[in-house]
């Protein structure tokens, strides 16, 4: 499986177990909702600044976000 696509299952599994809308991360996360769209299903590749980013935004490590890809 890509890493893309690996990394889309991750994020998507995040937000789920938080309840959080594509919206709310975004917003949170301090993305455009499109953009976060197109990186869950797989479409994006993205920077480490994103990663980081995304690892705010849960509250969790960037190991721990990158857990299992």
């Amino acid at each position: 499986m890509e890493i893309k696509v690996q990394f889309a299952k991750r994020i998507k599994e995040l937000r789920y177990e938080k309840g959080w809308s594509q919206e709310y991360l975004a917003n949170k996360a301090d993305l455009d909702r499109t953009y976060l769209q197109s990186i869950e299903s797989g479409k994006r590749n993205v920077s480490l600044e994103v990663i980081n980013k995304f690892s705010k935004a849960f509250n969790i490590s960037i190991s721990d976000l990158m857990k299992n890809i």
